[in-house]
């Protein structure tokens, strides 16, 4: 296909995994990534990489006019909730800000499909057994809200402008790529299936956060995907939205849930070492239960989830002791062999002024911008 597909976020946990699954599906993908979270050492060495905040009007500039960007997966951003309480300017900044810069850059280079990593907690606690895309949505916190307002703006760019999108609410996610060369690696880490698994390993007590909640033992009760499933599911949203397919909202889960207490129980099955855990007091913003139905996935995608919970934590296991120091001390410096497939740009612009004057033009006065610009 004559194009690339640009991923932000593509050195972060889930994005290089989807990063991976595009190359692996004959996508050309340009990532960009500030790695602040991310890892170089996680981006395929087949995609190209520009080290940047999305946020950057200018370098989303050059990027879209020096590339033919057939669609955008918009992952960059944060996902820790209870952090999100603490730091909610932070959360709109990272979560909503980034996505009006890249609908900009869209709409100002013509660019019409978006595949959007949203989340579960845009619907808060449901007592549905299942949540479909249609149920209540009530988020309980910064983080789930930030997603919402950037889905709302996705939905309303497609009434203004014509920019299709396929938005993915999704839960938990865990596990690491089939052959143990990438997977979760978090500076502090607080996914449960990953403390878990360092807990089993080195022994450390862990604790659950709160044993009163409204499930069958009293913890959270939550859906978990694998990463490469998650990874698969963008790939597919991506090439419904170049086939001309509608725009979608998809929720991606195993329509099943495990709670926080069995998941404990299942590593130490796995990992054949019983965790050591108590009891601890509840976070801010979490919710009871959340698993989601699959059914749109299904019939819109031919989606469904194919590894199960024992898979998860086995290749989270496998990826932790193949890197016990993870991707290790990210630096400013980058190797020989990371610079042949970073791209360098220089953005510097008076980009604010640039937009606003760009998007009231047509495409004629456009042109003409870029070419003042040397673009």
């Amino acid at each position: 296909m004559d194009g690339k597909i640009l991923v932000t976020g593509g050195a972060g946990y889930i994005g290089s995994h989807a990063v991976r699954q595009l190359v692996r599906a004959g996508f050309d993908v340009i990532v960009i990534d500030n790695l602040s979270t991310g890892h170089i050492a996680a981006v395929d060495k087949k995609a190209q990489l520009v080290v940047g905040d999305v946020r950057n009007l200018a370098l989303l500039d050059t990027i879209f006019t020096k590339n033919k960007i057939l669609g955008v997966m918009q992952f960059a951003g944060k996902i820790i909730v209870p952090e999100s309480v603490s730091h909610p300017l932070s959360y709109y900044d990272d979560n909503f800000s980034a996505v009006i810069s890249i609908l900009r850059a869209m709409r100002v280079h013509g660019v019409k499909n978006i595949v959007f990593s949203s989340t579960a907690a845009v619907y808060g606690t449901s007592k549905e057994p299942s949540i479909k895309e249609d149920a209540p949505l009530h988020p309980e916190s910064p983080y789930g809200f930030s997603k919402l307002a950037a889905e709302r703006l996705i939905c309303d760019c497609e009434k203004a402008y014509g920019i299709k999108h396929c938005i993915f609410r999704y839960f938990n996610v865990a596990g690491a790529s089939d052959d143990g060369s990438i997977g979760e690696a978090h500076p502090v880490e607080t996914h449960l299936i990953p403390v878990t698994v360092n807990a089993s390993i080195t022994g450390r007590e862990m604790q659950i956060f709160g044993n009163d909640y409204q499930t069958r033992d009293g913890t959270n009760l939550r859906d978990y995907i694998h990463v490469l499933d998650l990874a698969d599911a963008h790939v597919l949203g991506m090439k419904m939205l170049l086939d001309g397919k509608d725009s979608a909202i998809i929720n991606l889960g195993s329509d099943k849930g495990y709670t926080n207490k069995e998941i404990v129980e299942t590593v130490g099955e796995v990992t054949g070492i019983p965790v050591k855990w108590k009891y601890g007091p509840r976070r801010p913003g979490d919710a009871d239960s959340i698993v989601a139905s699959n059914e749109r996935a299904k019939a819109l995608l031919g989606w469904a989830p194919k590894r199960d919970l024992k898979q998860m934590i086995q290749d989270d296991v496998n990826w932790r002791k193949k890197h016990p120091k993870l991707y290790g001390k990210q630096g400013n410096k980058f190797s020989k062999e990371d610079k042949k497939h970073i791209l360098f740009y220089n953005d510097s612009r008076h980009y604010l002024s640039f937009y606003e004057d760009i998007e009231a033009a047509d495409r004629e006065k456009a042109k003409k911008i870029k070419i003042a610009n040397n673009l």
